[in-house]
């Protein structure tokens, strides 16, 4: 489980953020919300929906109710072509490993 502690509403911390992404690249369903909000909000990283959807997605995936409300705030927020390239970018990571594309409601 991720240490979020340190994660706080106004901070913008890239050395945290990358500790974060990283966990979250591992699996940490917690790290993931935390990256899809580190995204979504540009703290740590600069701020691109696309990426943000892509973690969201991840943790909701594993279950994360959270993640799925934010996720629907920022598809909303998103345009055509992000969410577009959004949808792309989790089915091809499914793909390469080997889940079903599911969990993309808008």
């Amino acid at each position: 489980m991720a240490d979020l502690s340190g994660l706080n509403l106004l901070r913008n911390d890239p050395e945290l953020a990358s500790r974060l992404i990283a966990e979250a690249e591992a699996g940490d369903m917690d790290a993931q919300y935390a990256a899809g909000l580190l995204y979504a909000e540009g703290r740590g990283v600069e701020q691109d929906p696309v990426q943000a959807y892509f973690w969201l997605t991840r943790a909701v995936r594993q279950g994360d109710v959270d993640a799925e409300r934010l996720r629907r705030y920022v598809a909303s927020r998103m345009s055509k072509a992000e969410y577009r390239d959004a949808v792309k970018l989790v089915r091809l990571a499914a793909r390469a490993e080997g889940s079903p594309a599911g969990g993309l409601r808008h």
